[in-house]
């Protein structure tokens, strides 16, 4: 069996092989996307595949859509031509559990896939008054116009120098594909972040409109284009989680056994692990405010929540400050330290298990509900089901990256609402800050059978070690007077750890795991 149109007329043996395929005609799905699109993706990678992709799939099978997502790859071109192109833009979606059971379905809801640099079909599609929505996947770094000196970077200076012409930088594109709506007849249209960030759609528009504005201060649009973009143009917010990491050596091996052919992986030029196959967990969530001005597929009959930004907001935050990401923080510190290459397998230590579950009972005392979600149910989901799925083998070395620009956000916004609450006290919280006294302690990047660890990119790691210097496994003491400037620092946690009562908590912790090899382990034990 081969992935391709060809390859699925074939539907028996793809039926025999417990492969699903498309309920609908995809030719005429596929015709019609080309000659009335509606919906265009920019970022063709994994989770895009996997998850937005599966949508499109969804409305099609149960007739609720005509066409399907048309998708835009804005920084690495071989997923377009080794994924893309020698699959006719199928994607064979596998969701597994943690019982290793596998989902499969091939999904034809994603019509074509092209490059970014194919202006004359961007402008095309952009001009078509039937075109409702622009979505993105392109990872949070992909909004950003700014270099670290604040000024914009180079290809973003280039392309507003330029103006509305053959842009490279995913934002200019963006700006670029508004530009020519503008000049066709000034079509409303809505233009969403599906990425992982908080207020997505706010760095979404802002960063298109300094393009848009350094156009129309140089001369290269009309002033009337701003206006267009104000009165026209929708940037909803949206909440997405879901794990799809790299291409699983079991799927592989499992599909080439019933009979799939070609489905490798590949290493593109840019590093991008991909194949044509994306394996994924089955839990997904997104919710996404419903401001469409011309608009929008029933996403809601696709299991996507469609509601208020404040309730966007809140989903956010829930799943950010108290249901997921302060557990994987804690878990990929440990992990470090402990000699773990995974999070599930962490998740069958009873120490660490214990960690993650005392955090989110901690968390759970103020936790924002959004009303849509039980948080609840999310953070049990988390801890019972996603987390310790060995067919989803993330690595604590990958998540503990930039920690130091998480904890704020990750546990600093609970302990602030302790410090509001009549009912709780600061000086009830043991779990959390063992999580921050982990980091303090990996920050050594020696682990606790006192060997060197290599520690993950941050960008404070430099001044933190600096601050740190002299503080030695085996000498408690050699921590005296080290921590309190990294601990009231209210850049990194967003409040004073000392004024919230708990920096001497976190200090006494960080001593007990400097006390020798094991010291981790039995300063975990003690909790």
């Amino acid at each position: 069996m081969k992935l391709n149109i060809e390859g699925i007329k074939d539907k028996e043996a793809w039926e025999n092989a417990g492969i699903r395929l498309p309920e609908y005609d995809v030719g005429a799905v596929r015709e019609l996307t080309a000659r009335a699109p509606e919906w265009i993706h920019f970022g063709a990678g994994n989770i895009f595949r996997g998850f937005i992709g599966s949508i499109a799939q969804s409305l099609l099978n149960q007739g609720l859509s005509r066409t399907g997502i048309i998708a835009v790859e804005t920084f690495d071109f071989d997923i377009i031509d080794k994924i893309y192109k020698p699959y006719g833009s199928l994607t064979l979606n596998v969701m597994m559990d943690k019982f290793s059971n596998l989902d499969m379905t091939v999904q034809a809801g994603i019509t074509d896939g092209i490059k970014s640099t194919d202006y004359a079909r961007l402008c095309e599609i952009a001009e078509n008054p039937t075109l409702k929505m622009i979505s993105f996947t392109i990872t949070e770094k992909g909004y950003g116009i700014l270099a670290s000196d604040g000024n914009v970077t180079d290809a973003v200076k280039a392309d507003m120098e330029n103006g509305p012409h053959k842009p490279r930088h995913a934002m200019s594109v963006t700006a670029y594909m508004l530009y020519k709506r503008f000049k066709a007849g000034k079509y409303p249209l809505a233009v969403v972040s599906m990425d992982n960030c908080s207020h997505n759609g706010e760095k979404l528009r802002s960063s298109v409109m300094k393009i848009a504005e350094a156009w129309v201060g140089g001369g290269k649009a009309e002033k009337e284009f701003i206006g267009y973009i104000n009165d026209c143009v929708s940037f909803p917010w949206s909440m997405i989680d879901k794990i799809t990491p790299r291409p699983s050596d079991t799927v592989l091996n499992k599909l080439t056994e019933l009979g799939v052919e070609d489905m490798s992986p590949v290493v593109t030029s840019k590093g991008t692990y991909i194949a044509p196959f994306v394996n994924a967990e089955i839990p997904q969530y997104l919710v996404v405010e419903d401001d469409f001005p011309n608009g929008r597929p029933a996403l809601e009959k696709a299991g996507v929540y469609m509601t208020t930004r404040d309730v966007v907001n809140k989903s956010e935050t829930m799943k950010v400050t108290t249901c997921l990401n302060p557990l994987h923080t804690a878990l990929a510190v440990y992990g470090c330290l402990l000699g773990y290459t995974t999070i599930w397998e962490e998740m069958n230590d009873p120490e660490l298990q214990k960690l993650v579950k005392a955090i989110a009972d901690e968390g759970m005392r103020v936790v924002t509900d959004p009303g849509i979600i039980d948080p609840r149910d999310f953070v049990n989901e988390v801890i019972c089901e996603r987390l310790p799925n060995p067919n989803i083998p993330d690595a604590p070395q990958r998540i503990a990256t930039d920690t130091s620009q998480k904890v704020g956000i990750r546990y600093g916004e609970t302990i602030k609402s302790y410090e509001k609450s009549d009912k709780l006290n600061t000086a009830d919280l043991n779990a959390i800050p063992m999580a921050i006294a982990g980091w303090i302690r990996y920050l050594l990047a020696v682990d606790d059978n006192g060997n060197k660890f290599d520690r993950s990119a941050d960008p404070m790691l430099g001044d933190l070690t600096a601050k740190l210097n002299g503080t030695e496994l085996g000498k408690p003491e050699s921590e005296d007077g080290k921590l309190n400037v990294i601990l009231s620092d209210k850049t990194i946690f967003g409040v004073d750890l000392y004024e919230a009562g708990l920096g001497c908590k976190i200090e006494a912790a960080v001593k007990s795991m400097l006390k020798g090899a094991g010291a981790v382990r039995e300063t975990l034990k003690k909790l």
